[in-house]
């Protein structure tokens, strides 16, 4: 299996953790009505969002079509365009390229492998680029707006919209999952040492019940 290494720099890395962390849960904890059993094959299960995958991958062919009519719609009006119009629409397009190679390859590392700050990181993306963007071009009349333009931008705005309502609930199933993992690691973790320091853990409270030193030496 080829190995993705995440374009997202560590501090970055370590903030989105957090922020996926804290945003996208629903703050539960060990004292919710979970069963054990539930709670053990909710950990064993994939959490890859199918529907936010197969976005992605018609995303990925739909993209080029967009790409070549924008730039093709844009010679065909371009001197009739007032100058910093004509810098805009150059800059829009290379700004979306760009940020949509990052942004679909964050999108796949993220839901397939099942990384919160790498998927928390596609959404930001998907919601600070190509949303206005997309929208100005869509709503400013002064660009000479298109019938064929109308219609991919459009489109395109349509699948960054539902990408980013997908991604939102893959980012509460992972977060929620990953949150699961640490309460039960942590658990098992006191588990080990009640034998040993004669620790009372029952499962579904939050606090630990220490049996007095005293009592152990007798």
């Amino acid at each position: 299996m080829p190995v993705f290494h995440s374009p997202v720099p560590e501090n970055l890395h370590m903030g989105l953790a957090y922020m996926g962390s804290s945003v996208f849960t629903n703050n539960r904890t060990a004292d919710s009505d979970y069963h054990r059993e539930q709670e053990d094959s909710f950990v064993n299960e994939l959490v890859s969002h199918l529907p936010l995958q197969m976005l992605l991958y018609f995303n990925m062919f739909y993209f080029p079509c967009w790409w070549f009519s924008a730039v093709f719609m844009l010679d065909v009006k371009y001197e009739f365009l007032a100058g910093y119009y004509q810098g805009l629409l150059i800059t829009g397009i290379v700004l979306l390229t760009i940020i949509e190679v990052i942004r679909l390859y964050l999108g796949y590392l993220g839901n397939l492998k099942e990384k919160v700050p790498e998927l928390a990181a596609f959404w930001v993306l998907s919601f600070t680029f190509p949303v206005p963007v997309l929208l100005f071009f869509l709503t400013d009349e002064d660009t000479l707006i298109l019938p064929l333009e109308r219609a991919t931008h459009s489109l395109y705005l349509l699948f960054v919209l539902a990408e980013l309502m997908a991604s939102f609930l893959a980012l509460r199933t992972m977060t929620r999952k990953l949150l699961l993992l640490f309460h039960l690691r942590q658990l098992s973790r006191v588990e080990s040492l009640s034998p040993v320091y004669g620790l009372a853990l029952p499962y579904h409270r939050g606090a630990l019940t220490v049996t007095p030193i005293h009592h152990m030496y007798h």
